[in-house]
């Protein structure tokens, strides 16, 4: 495919609800459009249009939100560099494409300079780039290779947010806590950890509207799937 296809794709799958959420909350702070898509429609969407590093690259200089999702989507682990990785966390709109930039499965997090990017990033004075930094450990902490840090590594991260979270914006918390839940559900040595410090967390109440419950990493860490899973 090429830009004009993928662009005439997200047209044709556009949603009027999703579209008008994004312009009554997102469209001023983020100076982006969008077709409405939800990400998991998004997802099939990339996996039509298929790897490829240069349409990333091309769909990334786009304004329309969901172009630039499917550019981080496509794109080419073997192909990004540590300067394209620096460009475009300055350019992620206000934080709104954060999420998908540095979790979810992304191209990013199969880089070999992975765990580079987030210790770099996770100390970060800026707070999007401590969010995308937390997001990389979640997905090193989800990580079955032999590459992935060992368990010594995630002991001291979680020590870090246990001694940093209090002071961190409620983005920056969200990632934290995210990055916590992967690692406490790694395995048993990590799990009572991760847990001592989402106990000291407590839920983290993200939504000012009260539509969405607030975020329990210690309720995860304590379900039956991880009981389960670890034993614990």
């Amino acid at each position: 495919m090429k830009l004009k296809d993928v662009l005439a794709l997200l047209e044709s799958n556009q949603d009027e609800r999703g579209i008008k959420h994004w312009n009554d909350r997102c469209a001023k702070d983020s100076g982006l459009k969008s077709f409405g898509i939800g990400l998991t429609k998004l997802r099939k969407l990339a996996k039509q249009v298929g790897k490829n590093h240069e349409l990333a690259l091309e769909l990334w200089q786009s304004d329309i939100y969901d172009a630039k999702i499917i550019a981080l989507l496509i794109d080419d682990p073997k192909l990004i560099t540590p300067e394209q990785a620096e460009q475009q966390v300055e350019q992620l709109n206000g934080g709104y494409l954060a999420h998908v930039f540095s979790a979810c499965g992304t191209p990013l997090a199969k880089t070999p300079f992975v765990q580079e990017l987030a210790d770099k990033w996770m100390v970060s004075d800026n707070p999007v780039r401590k969010r995308c930094g937390h997001g990389l450990l979640y997905e090193l902490s989800k990580s079955k290779k032999k590459s992935a840090p060992d368990d010594a590594y995630f002991l001291e991260q979680i020590e870090r947010i246990g001694d940093t979270v209090v002071a961190e914006e409620i983005d920056v918390q969200m990632a934290m806590g995210s990055a916590l839940m992967g690692m406490g559900g790694r395995n048993k040595t990590l799990h009572g950890p991760a847990l001592k410090v989402a106990k000291f967390m407590g839920p983290i109440d993200f939504d000012p509207d009260g539509r969405c419950d607030p975020f329990d990493v210690e309720k995860h860490l304590t379900s039956d799937y991880i009981k389960e899973k670890l034993g614990v």
